[in-house]
């Protein structure tokens, strides 16, 4: 592969590079004062939308969808390095760009496999970021890193689908501004393949029966800017049978093809968020003085620095080879680099952001820094899209797979 960015990710880096330093940087503490002052906490800042305008202004914006009918019609390796821009300011920049999780994953799951109807009716409102939308797949009753153990029922009642279960977890839809559900549940539970159980269908925010009940923490933080993460009960939601999004049976294969991208998607982000906590680090080491000099000095803290720029440079160049295998043989062909960025970067990341909280002290883990909040963020990484332990199994047998 070439390691070098073609002219176009070059010319888009350059902009989003300065649309961080000019907007999204200074917006940070803006947008938490105005959170303060809001009616809700799950309401907008007004600072949020200005950054939304001006990010569609420049052109800087659905950068994450391949499909140049919908989005920027970026390659994977074209997006990584401004994910990764994006990634310095997670709880902001890929809202104001709108290439944040859920909604990306969700619009790639109604460009990919939506009927017109639906492309219509959600696809459109949510590449113009005039609606936010939520994923419901997670349950609180069953281990749901096997997909398989749902218990949600879809069950067909004439021309309508009747939706029952208790989902967590649902990120973003503590948002007001959250319109649409796409739920994942079952509409032939006893059928003889496992993989064919499920289905996806649309599920409309203010549909009778379903009931945000109360919002989640992620360590004691309610994540704010993503719209929160809500346990949500649908109590027989009746909506309409074109609401199925793809065919009966389709669901566990359009959740693989959504989390795909949506796990590279979180590790060029993740790339970011620990370039952020180096550069703090730094800063950090050159203006403090203890036991009469500058911490910059100190041979652990020199250790610190220079371990995590190397495992640095080591995470971008596996995620830079699994965008452009995703590019090249496509998602499967790539199974092998996904898994493993999956396993090796929130957990590299986590190493990294932990010594830059130790080297700031007690402001490490206070919220005059972004380091508190950036660890529970990407220690989260390490159970979302599937926890380590179901990569590891998966990525072993296929290695052992090889001498059997």
């Amino acid at each position: 592969m070439d390691f070098a960015f073609d002219a176009r990710t070059e010319e888009l880096r350059g902009r989003l590079l300065a649309f961080m330093d000019e907007y999204v940087y200074p917006a940070e503490a803006v947008a938490e004062e105005q959170r303060a002052a809001l009616a809700s906490p799950w309401d907008t800042p007004a600072v949020v939308e200005e950054l939304k305008a001006e990010a569609r202004r420049q052109g800087l914006w659905n950068l994450f969808l391949p499909d140049a009918e919908y989005g920027a019609g970026l390659t994977n390796l074209q997006y990584a390095p401004l994910a990764e821009i994006t990634g310095r300011s997670p709880h902001l920049a890929p809202t104001a760009t709108n290439c944040a999780a859920p909604d990306t994953g969700n619009m790639e799951v109604l460009a990919q496999f939506g009927n017109e109807q639906q492309k219509k009716q959600w696809l459109e409102p949510l590449l113009a970021g005039e609606i936010r939308s939520a994923f419901a797949m997670t349950e609180p009753e069953v281990a749901s890193s096997d997909a398989t153990n749902i218990t949600t029922r879809i069950e067909r009642d004439g021309d309508d689908y009747v939706i029952t279960g208790r989902k967590w977890y649902i990120s973003g839809a503590m948002n007001p501004d959250c319109k649409i559900f796409i739920v994942m549940g079952k509409t032939d539970p006893d059928g003889a393949d496992i993989r064919r159980q499920q289905s996806m269908i649309l599920v409309p925010r203010d549909t009778p029966g379903v009931t945000v009940e109360r919002a989640m923490q992620v360590f004691g933080y309610e994540d704010h800017s993503h719209g929160g993460h809500a346990e949500v009960v649908f109590d027989h939601a009746r909506v309409p049978a074109a609401n199925l999004v793809g065919e009966e049976g389709g669901g566990f294969a359009i959740a693989q093809a959504r989390l795909g991208p949506g796990r590279i998607h979180h590790c060029m982000r993740l790339i970011g968020m620990a370039e952020r906590a180096i550069e703090l680090m730094c800063r950090r080491a050159v203006s403090r003085t203890a036991f009469g000099k500058a911490l910059a000095q100190q041979g652990v803290v020199q250790n610190w620095i220079a371990d995590a720029r190397v495992t640095v440079e080591q995470l971008r160049l596996l995620v830079l080879k699994t965008a452009w295998l995703m590019d090249t043989v496509g998602n499967k062909g790539a199974h092998t680099e996904i898994q493993a960025i999956k396993i090796a970067t929130p957990r590299a990341v986590v190493g990294i952001l932990d010594r830059a909280i130790q080297l700031h002290g007690a402001g490490g883990v206070s919220q005059d820094f972004p380091l508190a909040e950036l660890y529970a963020s990407a220690r989260t990484l390490m159970l979302a899209d599937g926890p380590d332990e179901v990569h590891q199994r998966s990525l072993a047998r296929r290695e052992l797979k090889k001498y059997l």
